[in-house]
């Protein structure tokens, strides 16, 4: 009997030295895809670009969507980082508007280079979440928990986790409707700030 088709999972970087090296990678696919797109791009051509064998690379990405879902998440940890540090959330805080500006900013920077985020957003993350649908939670990647501290949420119940899931979705299916050019960037804007007021209407009010 065969062996099964589950993936690999990918080796975690322990060392400094090693998430240098893990960085430099995504760093060299942001690179090439952004210049190539997703279907131009060869593992053995990310390993060439980041100076690593190519063992080394698969070590860390069992597979080429694996990669670029990497790569879509480093990238909004990195444009997110540092946000809300200082934030001070109290009773006149307008929650909406700060977790609509977020998304957008967000949306803005991923935006940047349109070959890197489609080649992040549309063909990489829907080819590994049909391969490994259960790695990813929502509520815990650095863009549900800045969301949980705009909310002024410091221990995260159910509720909350389902208002954080429902905010990123939203944000999620408008910015693919951009880049497939469904809807424009202004009417994206406009749509996810009252997703986002309708979402969040419970927590102004209290």
């Amino acid at each position: 009997m065969g062996r099964g088709t589950e993936p690999r999972q990918p080796a975690a970087p322990v060392s400094g030295r090693q998430v240098a090296r893990r960085v430099r990678i995504l760093r060299a696919a942001s690179e090439l895809a952004a210049r190539d797109g997703l279907a131009g791009i060869q593992m053995q051509d990310v390993a060439k670009e980041a100076g690593v064998a190519l063992g080394t690379l698969y070590r860390y990405f069992p597979s080429k969507p694996y990669l670029f879902t990497a790569v879509f998440e480093w990238h909004i940890e990195t444009t997110l980082e540092g946000h809300g540090v200082d934030m001070v959330v109290d009773a006149t805080t307008d929650r909406a508007t700060e977790a609509a500006d977020t998304l957008v900013a967000l949306s803005v920077k991923l935006l940047d280079s349109p070959l890197l985020a489609s080649a992040t957003a549309l063909s990489a993350f829907s080819e590994y979440a049909a391969v490994i649908p259960t790695r990813f939670d929502i509520v815990e990647s650095c863009l549900g928990q800045t969301l949980l501290r705009v909310l002024g949420v410091s221990e995260a119940g159910e509720r909350d986790r389902s208002v954080v899931r429902l905010l990123i979705y939203s944000w999620w299916g408008l910015f693919v409707a951009m880049l497939t050019q469904e809807i424009t960037a202004r009417q994206a804007e406009s749509d996810l700030r009252l997703a986002t007021r309708l979402i969040l209407a419970p927590y102004d009010e209290g």
